[in-house]
């Protein structure tokens, strides 16, 4: 296991590298550039910016030069004007083109929002659509069944953005209740914090829930026909003693699978959700940051967000292993 999981993290770097480059270069096909937005502010302000003015912004910001001297600058393998390397070799994501705030600060302040939606929304998929899945495969073909597979269907199908919406709208119209949308920092009141969350977590929860909750009950349907199943209920074993012990482990093994294809839905998500809900998140700033062209913040969320998902693969495969113990790893 411990050779796998280093051939794995260095195979994880020329895949990261790769993701560098598309990242980097495709930010930059995005329509406009930050000295566009720069310029559209001065004229709404009504500050005069003549061209050379123009080009002295483009030196400041280092977009002056050609883009692959810039790509080996953000990187840390080509020099900065000064003469010294410094990048993500360096660990250092750089600073923000338009805050001047270095990105490692900004992804600091933002990041705890960021994860603990997301892991109040994994949590709250999982106690959706574990139970429901189950219950189906239990009960198949019975309205018990119909009910929760058309939930799954609905989940799927409803967007989280139009049900976060909905949420914020009609509570306030019907009840006069809107969501708090100033921060509650957990450290200051945990009981307001946990409140200011659990809205969104479950509307991005229903979300992820539907695809886990059909993928659940397909898999359990499968394994309950299994023969040393039939054994186990052969032997007078209670129901929940043969789900619990020794159907749903060996079913969870694709629904492991699903719930790591769902990280990059989760984090696209929180883009959304956090913008609905008024949440100072990475998913937020993220989508600030391709609004006003920063460069240098895009890249920087964008490479974090891929080393996570690189992280996540590797904990998924190593979860097989526990699972099933036929699977192992050299």
């Amino acid at each position: 296991m411990r050779i796998y999981i280093i051939r794995r993290l260095l195979l994880a770097i020329p895949t990261v590298f790769l993701v560098s480059l598309g990242i980097f270069f495709m930010v930059r096909l995005i329509p406009g550039s930050i000295v566009d937005t720069m310029v559209a502010e001065c004229i709404e302000t009504g500050t005069f910016m003549p061209e050379e003015v123009r080009a002295t912004i483009e030196h400041n910001l280092g977009l002056d030069v050609p883009i692959f001297q810039q790509y080996g600058r953000w990187v840390g393998v080509w020099p900065q004007e000064d003469g010294s390397f410094s990048g993500i070799l360096q660990g250092n994501l750089g600073k923000s083109l338009w805050r001047k705030i270095p990105v490692a600060k900004e992804i600091a302040l933002g990041w705890p929002i960021t994860l603990e939606l997301g892991i109040m929304s994994l949590i709250i998929a999982q106690l959706i659509a574990l139970p429901i899945g189950i219950y189906s495969a239990l009960r198949q073909d019975t309205w018990g069944d119909y009910i929760g597979r058309s939930f799954a269907i609905t989940c799927i199908a409803v967007p989280g953005f139009w049900l976060g919406t909905m949420v914020m709208v009609f509570p306030s119209i019907w009840w006069g209740y809107t969501p708090s949308i100033f921060l509650i920092p957990f450290t200051e009141d945990p009981i307001g914090n946990l409140k200011m969350f659990i809205v969104p977590a479950i509307v991005l929860g229903m979300a992820l829930s539907g695809i886990t909750m059909r993928m659940t009950r397909s898999m359990m349907l499968e394994v309950l026909r299994q023969d040393y199943i039939r054994t186990a209920w052969a032997k007078g074993l209670r129901e929940r003693v043969v789900v619990m012990r020794h159907a749903l482990k060996n079913a969870l093994i694709p629904v492991i699978t699903i719930v790591g294809l769902q990280m990059p839905v989760l984090i696209g998500g929180s883009v959304i959700i956090e913008q609905i809900f008024c949440l100072p998140g990475v998913g937020r700033l993220i989508l600030e940051a391709v609004i006003q062209r920063d460069y240098t913040l895009v890249s920087g969320l964008l490479i974090l967000f891929s080393v996570a998902m690189v992280l996540i693969n590797l904990v998924v495969d190593i979860a097989y292993a526990y699972l099933d113990p036929r699977v192992h790893y050299k």
